[in-house]
Formats: structure tokens, sequence, C-alpha cells
């Protein structure tokens, strides 16, 4: 990966949005709900006031509008900072 976050950000691969059928009418891509989960891919260094908790290879769980939305070769990825992750899944 050669995108590295700055201070307190993580860089989230977020997990693929589930493909549902109701009455065999697929539902599109616009219609899904956005996943609120995925793993980290990269973090920044922290700040001197935030030490990282955030590895990368960590599974986390994050708010509903939380982080940038970018793309890079093809995939897309959110950047946001530490505190917007609210848990981290075992």
């Amino acid at each position: 990966m050669n995108i590295k976050p700055l201070a307190d950000r993580v860089l989230i691969e977020p997990a693929a949005a589930e493909t549902k059928t109701i009455g065999g009418i697929i539902i599109p891509d616009t219609a899904k709900e956005k996943p609120l989960q995925g793993t980290i891919v990269a973090v920044g260094g922290g700040t001197k006031d935030e030490e990282m908790i955030l590895k990368e290879g960590d599974k986390v769980l994050y708010g509903k509008y939380a982080g940038t939305e970018i793309e890079h070769e093809g995939k897309k990825y959110l950047i946001m900072r530490q505190s917007d992750v609210v848990a981290i899944l075992g």
C-alpha cells in the first residue's frame, strides 16, 4: 500500500456490501446500505496527544457517515480519524 495516513488517521477497506434479493428482484448498488465495518490497511503515526491503538489488519466498526471516501487503483477506501472508529471486532 503506498498511501500512508498522517497523524491519527487510518485507511480502511470497507467490507463488501451484501447483495440481497427480494422476491427475485435484485437491489441495485445505489440502493444498498454502506457497510459499517472494514479492515484497516494502513495507520498514521499518531500525535503527541493521541497514541495509535489501531493497527493494520484490525477489523473495525465505524459510524455511518464517518470518513472520506477515496479510490486508489480501482479500489474504494475510507480515511478517517482513529476516534471515528467505534469498535474493534475480535
